[in-house]
């Protein structure tokens, strides 16, 4: 399922805690296997908790918690956009229809060329900055106004284009 190279990292992430709270690797060993698979599947979920001897429902509490792990093959760009209750009040859920329309896609959905994945998230702990969204787990956008949204999937189409 993955790697030998992937098992080795594993391993210095499970060296890092005491014998008796490997478990405590959990999410390094997710990201891993999101690094290698592109998501975490429930096969994968479940080699990680044998990896680790925990009980594989509570490595899908870990899976589920976190928007950052992806549970299904997700675009070449994941956008997450914050629809907490202030960034609500301050445009988010707008934000978020402008995507929808813009990309002719649900929350949840990938566009059919691959490219972008549109999900709406909790927190992100910009609230002052709304709306905000998160690009990739990675790159956080503020203010983003349909102005700065057009902007962004255009200038990635762009680069897409490009390459």
């Amino acid at each position: 399922m993955i790697s030998e190279e992937s098992k080795a990292r594993f391993a210095k992430e499970v060296a890092k805690y005491p014998a008796d709270q490997k478990q405590s690797a959990v999410m390094a060993c997710l990201a891993i296997v999101q690094q290698e698979l592109g998501y975490v599947s429930a096969e994968s979920e479940q080699m990680v908790a044998d990896y680790l001897g925990m009980p594989a429902i509570a490595v899908h509490e870990v899976t589920t918690f976190y928007n950052m792990y992806n549970q299904k093959p997700v675009g070449k760009y994941k956008l997450n956009v914050c629809t907490n209750l202030p960034c609500q009040l301050r445009d988010g859920g707008k934000a978020m229809a402008h995507l929808k329309e813009k990309l002719g896609i649900d929350n949840d959905q990938t566009t059919p060329d691959g490219l972008f994945t549109l999900q709406q998230c909790e927190c992100l702990g910009a609230c002052a900055d709304s709306p905000v969204m998160l690009v990739n787990d990675t790159t956080m956008c503020s203010f983003m106004t349909n102005d700065k949204l057009d902007q962004l999937i255009d200038g990635l189409r762009a680069a897409e284009v490009k390459s």
